[in-house]
């Protein structure tokens, strides 16, 4: 199928996107990379009246951090994610989500926050921005606003950003020097396939060993991204052991609100949130223990 017909811009500089999008409100749509928005236009499941392309706008890619914040361009390809060295001890679900988002044509071309804002419930990003309590920057012509990853994601693809703001930056706390780990689980049918389950951790370790904080995200299994937040209170404070691990993933687990479908029951999604979640404390805590060591 083709797309319906649209108008096209491509603004050399975000001040004039922000100000066409301000002009035509809900009937332009931001184009990054175009993974996410191309397949909806040749379906009909979006038809804009305009295209807002800005691939050619400097200045929204790049990652880079300042003042125990790492900072991540929404224009960034998943691909320089996946490249981005500077994250490893700090950052690391980061690292383990990004070679695990399609196949690798997308990620030479998806970016970041197209994802992000596209908010499907399957799919990848969402939940790993949950898990590190990003922050994203919203810009409007109005000005800009910066709203936190938890509330952010609303139901399938529905978020809290406006028709005339575009995503610019995303920021993550990650002060230099922390013992930090993380993991990224995922159960596809096949390889570059949406989840069936996926589950993002990140975890902060205190000079006593002790796990100061934990993020817990979870792909697939509701109408948006779910933060664990039962679970992740379950864990603050708490010495790292089997035993704390089962009681997080089971909270986890209850957390999350699959529906049964030809991938699996809701019955067997919710177990598979269990031993992902398990399994990737184990693995972010290792991590964060050999952090520095």
């Amino acid at each position: 199928m083709f797309p319906a017909a649209f108008d096209y811009s491509a603004p050399a500089t975000l001040d004039e996107a922000l100000a066409i999008l301000g002009e035509h409100g809900d009937d332009a749509k931001v184009l990054a990379g175009g993974q996410s928005l191309i397949p909806l236009l040749k379906l009909r499941f979006a038809q804009p009246s305009l295209i807002v392309d800005i691939g050619r706008i400097p200045g929204l890619s790049g990652v880079d951090s300042e003042n125990g914040t790492v900072r991540i361009g929404s224009r960034t390809r998943h691909r320089d994610v996946e490249a981005a060295s500077q994250l490893r001890g700090r950052l690391d679900v980061l690292l383990a989500a990004a070679p695990q988002i399609s196949d690798p044509l997308i990620r030479n071309v998806g970016t970041i926050g197209g994802s992000v804002v596209h908010a499907d419930p399957q799919g990848d990003w969402g939940a790993v921005m949950l898990a590190v309590d990003a922050e994203f920057v919203l810009r409007s012509a109005k000005g800009e606003r910066i709203g936190p990853a938890d509330g952010f994601f609303q139901g399938p693809f529905t978020t809290a950003i406006s028709p005339d703001e575009v995503l610019t930056t995303i920021r993550i706390p990650s002060p230099s020097g922390a013992r930090t780990g993380g993991s990224y689980h995922k159960m596809e049918r096949k390889i570059g396939d949406f989840a069936t389950v996926a589950t993002a951790v990140h975890v902060v370790l205190g000079d006593d060993g002790r796990i100061t904080r934990a993020g817990i995200g979870l792909t697939a299994v509701g109408p948006h991204n779910i933060k664990a937040k039962e679970a992740e209170a379950a864990l603050a404070g708490q010495e790292p052991s089997t035993e704390l691990y089962a009681e997080a993933a089971r909270l986890a687990a209850a957390a999350a609100e699959p529906n049964s479908d030809i991938r699996g029951t809701a019955e067997y999604k919710k177990d598979v949130v269990r031993v992902f979640v398990q399994r990737g404390l184990r693995d972010a805590v290792k991590r964060a223990q050999g952090a520095n060591s």
